[in-house]
C-alpha cells in the first residue's frame, strides 16, 4: 500500500509562478527568437525576464471569480436602470451629448487596446509580461462590452449614437482618437505598452475616468457611473503594469534609457492632444459640473504626474517634452476646443449650444484670468446671432495638424491677447506638413515616412473620398457638406447642429415633464 503524502499548500507567490511563468518552456524545434522576434527590433535589452514582477499576482481562475462577480453586480444596476427609465432622471438632455461624444470616441478605443495587448500577450519572450498582457486584453474587450451595453440604451431614445463604429473610422473629430491608437498599434511591443499602459493608463487615465463618471454621478446617470467604477477598479491595475514596464526596461540596461524618454515625450504629448475632447466635455458639457479641466489638470496631471516623474528621475528620466507647454495650456484649451465644435457642429454627430449665464458665471470663477477677458466675448456674440436667427455654422473646411489631426485653432500660449494661432511647419522630401505645436512637430520629424501616411479628413474630402460610390461632385447644384454627411451616416438636422430647437431636446421635455427654456439647467 502507498503511503500518502501530504502536499504542502502553494503560497500566493508560489501558485502565481506555477500558473504563469510555470506554463512556459524554452522551445528546441524553433530557436526563441525566431518564435518571439518583436521584442528585440525596437533596440530594447532585457537580459532577465524573470525580473518582471506583477504586483497582483493574479492567476486565471481568480481572475474569472473576480471579474464574474463584478459583472453581476454591474448588469444589474444597467437592468434595474433600463427598466426605470433612468434616461428621464438625467440632469438636462445636454448632458445626452458627452455620453455620444463617448461611445463615438472612447468606447471604440477599447476594442483597439484589446487588439493591441492580445498582439503583445502572443510575442513577448518572457511569461509574465505576456500574462499580464493577456488579462489586460480581456479586461479591454470586457469593457468594450460593457460600455456598449449601459449605452445601447440611450441610442433608444436619443439621436447621435445609432452609427458610433461607422462614424469611428469616417468622421473628422474622431480620427483625433483613431490616430493615437494605430500610432501605437504599428509601433513595437515595448513602445506600445509606453504608449497604452503607461502614458495613457497611468499618466493620463484618471484625466478620463475619474471626473467623467464623477460628473455621470452628478448628472444623474447611474448606469455610466457603475460601467465607469467597474472599469476604473480595473484601470487600477493597468497602471500597475504600465509603471513596472518602464521601471524593467529602465532597470534592465542603461541603454535603454534614452530609447523609453523619446517615447514618453512622444506618447505623453499624443495622449495629451486626445484629451482636449475630455477637457471640452468637462467644462461645457456636463450640465451639472464637478471639477473644471483646469483643477483636473492641477490635480491628476501637474500634482500626480508630476510626482511620478520625480520619482523616475532616479533612473534618468525627465519630465516629458511638452510638459510645461499643457501646464500653460489649462486656462484655454477646454475653450478653445469648444469653439472648434461649435463652429463645425453643422458636420458632427452631436450638439453644441452657447452656455447658460449661469454656467458662464461658474467658468468665470474657475478660470479668473481668461475667461471674462477672452472667451465670454465670443459666447456672448453667438448667442446673439443665434437670437436674431443667425446661428453661426464654419461651412469651410479647416486645416488640420498632421499628427494629432485637430484642426489649428490652438492660439500660441505667450500671446496675452490669444490671437495669434499656434502654426508649425515641416519640408519632407518637397512636401509641406503643419502642425498645431512643437510636440505634433517634434513627433513628426522624429519620423517622417509615419506620419506623411496620416489619414485627414479634410484631405480626403478635398480628394473626393468622402462621398458615395456614384456621387458626381461636378453636378449643377452639388452640395458638398450634404454629400460628406450622406457617406458619414449622420442625420442631418437629427444627430447634429444645435442643441435648441432639436428633437433631443423636444423629446426629453415630453417625456420627462420638464418645461424648460432652452438651455437652462432645472
Amino acid at each position: 500500500m502507498d503511503t500518502r503524502v501530504n502536499k504542502k499548500k502553494l503560497g500566493l507567490k508560489e501558485r502565481y509562478a506555477a500558473m504563469t511563468r510555470g506554463l512556459g518552456w524554452e522551445t528546441s524545434y524553433q530557436p526563441m527568437d525566431k518564435v518571439f522576434p518583436y521584442d528585440k527590433y525596437e533596440g530594447i535589452k532585457i537580459h532577465d525576464w524573470d525580473k518582471w514582477e506583477d504586483p497582483f499576482r493574479l492567476t486565471m481562475d481568480a481572475y474569472w471569480k473576480y471579474q464574474g462577480e463584478k459583472e453581476k453586480k454591474l448588469y444589474a444596476v444597467i437592468e434595474a436602470f433600463a427598466q426605470n427609465n433612468g434616461q428621464l432622471g438625467v440632469s438636462d438632455a445636454r448632458y445626452i451629448n458627452a455620453l455620444k461624444l463617448f461611445i463615438q470616441g472612447v468606447t471604440p478605443l477599447e476594442y483597439y487596446a484589446y487588439r493591441g495587448f492580445s498582439h503583445l500577450g502572443r510575442h513577448f519572450t518572457g511569461e509574465g509580461a505576456r500574462v499580464a498582457t493577456q488579462m489586460q486584453a480581456i479586461d479591454e474587450l470586457r469593457h468594450f462590452q460593457t460600455e456598449t451595453h449601459a449605452l445601447s440604451h440611450y441610442n433608444k431614445y436619443f439621436n447621435g449614437m445609432h452609427n458610433s463604429n461607422e462614424w469611428f473610422d469616417r468622421v473628422w473629430y474622431l480620427s483625433v482618437p483613431k490616430s493615437f491608437f494605430e500610432d501605437s498599434l504599428t509601433a513595437g511591443p515595448f513602445e506600445f505598452l509606453t504608449a497604452i499602459s503607461f502614458a495613457f493608463e497611468y499618466v493620463l487615465t484618471n484625466l478620463l475616468f475619474v471626473p467623467f463618471m464623477s460628473g455621470a454621478a452628478h448628472n444623474g446617470d447611474l448606469s455610466t457611473v457603475t460601467f465607469g467604477f467597474s472599469a476604473q477598479s480595473d484601470e487600477s491595475r493597468h497602471m500597475t503594469l504600465g509603471i513596472e514596464c518602464i521601471k524593467f526596461m529602465l532597470e534592465q540596461d542603461p541603454d535603454n534609457v534614452p530609447i523609453v524618454q523619446g517615447w514618453i515625450d512622444k506618447w505623453f504629448w499624443r495622449g495629451y492632444r486626445v484629451l482636449t475632447l475630455v477637457a471640452m466635455m468637462q467644462d461645457y458639457m456636463l450640465p451639472k459640473r464637478v471639477m473644471s479641466w483646469k483643477e483636473a489638470w492641477e490635480m491628476y496631471g501637474e500634482a500626480n504626474g508630476g510626482a511620478l516623474f520625480k520619482d523616475l528621475a532616479r533612473y534618468g528620466i525627465r519630465e516629458p517634452k511638452g510638459w510645461q507647454q499643457a501646464i500653460k495650456e489649462k486656462d484655454h484649451i477646454s475653450h478653445q476646443a469648444w469653439n472648434i465644435f461649435y463652429n463645425y457642429s453643422g458636420a458632427a454627430a452631436m450638439h453644441t449650444w452657447v452656455p447658460t449665464d449661469e454656467e458662464l458665471d461658474w467658468l468665470s470663477a474657475k478660470y479668473p484670468d481668461t475667461f471674462d477677458r477672452l472667451y465670454r466675448p465670443r459666447l456672448l456674440q453667438y448667442r446673439q446671432w443665434q437670437q436674431e436667427g443667425k446661428r453661426y455654422y464654419n461651412n469651410t473646411l479647416p486645416m488640420l495638424c498632421t499628427v494629432c489631426q485637430v484642426p489649428m485653432a490652438f492660439t500660441e500660449m505667450d500671446d496675452p491677447e490669444q490671437t495669434a494661432i499656434a502654426f508649425r511647419e515641416s519640408q519632407h522630401e518637397g512636401d509641406k506638413y503643419h502642425f498645431c505645436s512643437d510636440g505634433c512637430k517634434h513627433v513628426f520629424d522624429s519620423a517622417p515616412e509615419k506620419y506623411r501616411q496620416s489619414w485627414l479628413p479634410v484631405h480626403q474630402i478635398y480628394q473626393g473620398n468622402c462621398f458615395k460610390e456614384g456621387v458626381d461632385p461636378t453636378a449643377e447644384g452639388f452640395d458638398p457638406l450634404a454629400a460628406v454627411l450622406d457617406w458619414y451616416g449622420i442625420k442631418q438636422g437629427e444627430d447634429n447642429m444645435e442643441f435648441e430647437g432639436s428633437l433631443d431636446q423636444k423629446n426629453f421635455a415630453q417625456w420627462s415633464g420638464k418645461t424648460q427654456t432652452p438651455g437652462e439647467t432645472q
